[in-house]
């Protein structure tokens, strides 16, 4: 089981790589040990991101085939079923690191802020359910001078997402919270650049 300061550690020296456009050689040759992780799975740390296209966590850390266990959702929202993955990998798999993963000009959050200045009557309510899950971030934040910038309010609303889905992991299971408080598990929030390439770690994150 690999301790959770390390596996940040791993994370951020493999998003170093990608930043500066270069890839390990380990995880391009993880797909040769495919045979080596048929009867079990060790990934050694948990993603929690949005289903953004441009946003793979595996390439963004740099890492190879069995390395993360990964849960994408739009907007990297927390939801029972997100929580239970969550749980199952903690759990089952002993994985003491869990990265909530936002990212820049997150389309499921500008989505918010357009249906909470103009409501859709006839929205689906799959849909809603994304943005009722979002909408406690963003509301606050239309309240102040940031209503006037929409580039800004978006950017803030993004951390802000990112930060509940934090809470709602530390705090909104007894599991987790377990697992924090006498197994050392760790859950911190990031957001990833789309213009640069850059994974910023921000949120419970352990100083140095």
């Amino acid at each position: 089981m690999i301790p959770a300061t390390e596996a940040l550690h791993r994370l951020q020296e493999g998003n170093k790589r990608f930043a500066a456009g270069v890839r390990s050689v380990e995880a391009m040759l993880s797909q040769t040990r495919r045979g080596d992780s048929i009867a079990k799975q060790e990934p050694f740390a948990i993603i929690l991101g949005c289903s953004d296209s441009r946003v793979p966590a595996e390439i963004v850390f740099d890492q190879g085939l069995g390395d993360l266990f990964i849960v994408r959702v739009a907007g990297n929202i927390v939801a029972p079923s997100q929580v239970g993955s969550v749980e199952f990998a903690a759990e089952r798999s002993g994985i003491r690191l869990v990265v909530v993963l936002g990212h820049s000009r997150c389309n499921a959050i500008l989505a918010t802020v357009e249906e909470l200045g103009r409501p859709t009557a006839d929205q689906s309510p799959n849909l809603r359910s994304i943005v009722d899950c979002i909408r406690p971030s963003v509301e606050p934040l239309m309240d102040t001078e940031l209503r006037q910038n929409p580039e800004a309010l978006v950017k803030h609303a993004v951390r802000a997402n990112i930060r509940a889905s934090v809470h709602h992991l530390r705090h909104g299971s007894r599991l987790l919270e377990n697992l924090i408080q006498k197994n050392g598990l760790l859950v911190v929030g990031a957001e990833y650049s789309l213009e640069t390439g850059v994974v910023d770690f921000f949120d419970h994150v352990p100083q140095e």
